[in-house]
């Protein structure tokens, strides 16, 4: 209600609005005596008034929220809100949950992404990264190889202003194009619109800054928003066959109001006897649930405003004007690697290597180079490798089989992006299958039976020191809610937790998600969120963390969420480090 102090109402409670005609009406009453003009100017000044009164009532969230679907929705308390505050009122953990609710909130913080304390009214006010400038801290410094730069980055919107707060996803790197060098750098946000970047200085020469702006905090604001609410950006097929007759319907992770729909076809549940894990699709007209009988991508529907698809596809993962100038670095003694032994359970630094003439050097641990299909094959020899994951995975069993002529792909007649794919080499007894990492995956059409979860394959493992454990799972979960995918990993991580108490010399090993998506779909900002996730659920256990990510975001090839063959090899290379060490 309005109150009257004075001549000026003031607004003391506003549950939903801030009603104003009763209060006025003796008000008004009086106006109609008076002149036409003095009236017009008494009305103005009451509007204006309003629109304050209104306005102080938004600001301190006493009027009703209004639905985020028409135009951006940001936290007007005149603190930056964060992406966690909208996770967290998703997902409440429970006692069936296999993640507490410390584990929880500590993920959420681990997680915790500062976004926008104001209404974006268009895309001027919103980060340009043309507009932006970073600087290198004495750059003309005596600086050796082992010593580090500092970086200075200014955000700028169109209108060239200084953000005042932080939430752009930058990323930073320190490259030499000659010397095909280059090592990735960490970028610090400090919510005022600056941030800063450390980059090692690991080679000999010249070396130069490159960064860029992969989304605006005004972007991140729409994808952490789309990732919690709309889990059905990407929709699936069911394929429903039995005594002649076929039907389709659509099918998701969630049980969600637009798989429902009238809820009149809704809906067969499918629960994976072994994890629990539940898949839905839309009940057929006259087929039953048990004739699914394939699988397959449905298509895009994200819904998106105007100004959201503006932010999404304008000012994404362009290059920052700076400092360009080349950094001289002088050669010392030592040579710079790790000396400790590739093992299950090590820290990965930041950077956790460097490229040189195109090759990866470890800083976590003595990473070897596997050149030839000689060292290969005596790497994998007497080896069972199981491979559970996306086409980035993938691109392992295809480049092992390519360069070892004597490993040979078996035809099981199975699909060929989700396999399963299996490959032996009887004279190294070696032998590797491939396989999908189970839904929700965007593929083609592949039989039900085929798509198996991780875990389900992990508890029916014996294990033992001639078996390997390789997974990856993020790119098919970055239309989901953070809770969705953190369920998912805890499973997985009973599993893997309950193989290495029963075979502890079992070697596991986790894939990091890479760069290379740009979109509502599969942004690199949450595969990001993603990836750091996986790494606090799996931090406590004896596995390894191949971290792609730093050597896809640093590598000059084209940014594409298939890495080159150039980094496949690196990568691979880096696997083969732990599986024979010596």
């Amino acid at each position: 209600m309005l109150e009257w102090q004075g001549h000026i109402p003031t607004c003391t409670s506003c549950s939903t609005a801030c009603p104003i005609g009763y209060i006025y009406r003796d008000l008004i009453s009086h106006i109609w005596r008076m002149g036409r003009l003095l009236q017009l100017l008494i009305l103005a000044l009451i509007l204006l008034i309003c629109i304050y009164l209104l306005f102080v009532c938004q600001f301190n969230q006493c009027l009703l929220n209004v639905s985020p679907s028409n135009h951006l929705k940001y936290n007007h308390t005149g603190f930056t809100s964060h992406c966690s505050g909208i996770t967290n009122r998703t997902f409440t953990p429970t006692n069936d949950s296999l993640i507490s609710k410390e584990e929880w909130e500590s993920l959420l913080t681990e997680l915790q992404w500062s976004l926008p304390p104001v209404f974006l009214l268009s895309t001027d006010e919103a980060t340009n990264p043309t507009k932006c400038s970073f600087s290198v801290v004495n750059p003309n410094s005596n600086h050796t190889v082992g010593g580090f730069i500092d970086v200075i980055l200014i955000a700028r919107d169109t209108k060239n202003r200084i953000k005042t707060y932080g939430g752009d996803f930058f990323q930073a790197k320190l490259f030499n194009s000659e010397l095909k060098a280059s090592t990735y750098g960490a970028v610090t946000d400090h919510f005022n619109g600056t941030y800063t970047a450390r980059l090692a200085l690991l080679w000999p020469g010249p070396a130069k800054v490159s960064i860029r702006l992969v989304h605006s905090s005004e972007a991140v604001q729409v994808l952490c928003r789309q990732r919690e609410q709309d889990p059905d950006k990407v929709y699936f097929q069911g394929y429903f066959e039995e005594g002649g007759k076929q039907e389709t319907a659509m099918c998701n992770a969630q049980r969600s109001p637009r798989l429902v729909g009238n809820n009149s076809q809704c809906c067969c549940e499918y629960r994976e006897p072994v994890t629990g894990e539940t898949w839905f699709c839309r009940r057929p007209s006259s087929l039953p649930c048990l004739a699914l009988t394939y699988h397959s991508m449905g298509g895009y529907q994200a819904v998106l405003s105007k100004l959201e698809t503006t932010l999404l596809k304008s000012s994404t993962n362009i290059i920052v004007p700076g400092d360009n100038s080349a950094i001289d670095v002088q050669q010392q003694d030592t040579e710079i690697r790790s000396q400790t032994k590739c093992r299950p359970g090590l820290h990965t630094s930041v950077p956790a290597g460097f490229y040189l003439l195109d090759h990866w050097t470890s800083l976590v641990c003595d990473s070897k180079y596997f050149p030839s299909a000689k060292l290969i094959s005596g790497c994998l020899k007497d080896k069972q490798i199981l491979m559970m994951g996306d086409s980035t995975l993938r691109q392992w069993f295809d480049y092992l089989e390519k360069t070892v002529p004597t490993l040979k792909r078996l035809n099981l007649h199975t699909s060929s992006k989700s396999g399963p794919f299996e490959a032996v080499d009887t004279q190294s007894n070696t032998r590797i299958i491939w396989r999908a990492h189970g839904i929700p995956i965007r593929t083609s059409k592949t039989p039900w039976a085929d798509l198996h979860y991780i875990a389900s394959e992990v508890e029916g493992l014996a294990g033992g020191a001639h078996s390997v454990v390789v997974f990856t799972i993020w790119a098919h979960f970055t239309t989901y809610p953070l809770a969705m995918y953190a369920h998912r990993l805890v499973i997985i991580r009973r599993a893997v937790a309950s193989l290495l108490r029963r075979s502890p010399t079992t070697l596991v090993v986790i894939k990091s998600a890479n760069t290379g998506y740009k979109d509502v779909y599969g942004s690199d900002w949450l595969s990001w969120q993603l990836d750091m996730a996986l790494r606090e659920i799996f931090r406590d256990l004896p596995v390894v963390l191949i971290d792609v990510w730093q050597m896809t975001s640093c590598h000059y090839s084209p940014d594409n969420i298939h890495p080159s063959s150039v980094v496949i090899q690196n990568e691979v290379d880096l696997f083969l480090s732990f599986v024979c060490p010596q």
